[in-house]
């Protein structure tokens, strides 16, 4: 068996795995269809905020600054369950969503398929479902 840090993967204590940026990667899917929605990153303000309001927070990398998602287009993610990956280094929100999720006016970030030529639609328009 594997050498584990007990406390951080076997205990009830939550202590967030940041990288050297001080961020974790979070996923977000919805809960009522478990489509996966966006990926993005938190910092420890995010991380608070979010449990604090039940509504999705992130940290910006482009902008630099803390980010609640729909602050601009009203499009939030509200929080039904949050889940920390083993190590405590990645977040797993189930939310509901209101709105898109992607800044493109599409439900999911996630719309576009690899394919041995390159890329595919699977929604090719913004809108919600």
């Amino acid at each position: 068996m594997a050498k584990t840090d007990d406390d951080r993967e076997e205990g009830l204590r939550l202590n967030p795995r940041y990288d050297r940026d001080g961020l974790i990667t979070a996923v977000a899917s919805s809960v009522d269809t478990g489509e996966l929605l966006m990926l993005a990153h938190m910092n420890a303000q995010a991380l608070a905020a979010t449990i604090e309001t039940r509504v999705a927070h992130f940290w910006s990398r482009s902008r630099g600054k803390l980010w609640r998602k729909g602050e601009e287009s009203g499009n939030e993610l509200h929080i039904v369950d949050m889940r920390l990956d083993c190590d405590q280094d990645a977040i797993w929100l189930l939310v509901k969503p209101v709105g898109p999720a992607c800044h493109t006016g599409r439900v999911s970030c996630f719309y576009r398929r690899v394919t041995d030529d390159g890329l595919e639609w699977i929604d090719r328009e913004p809108h919600a479902h």
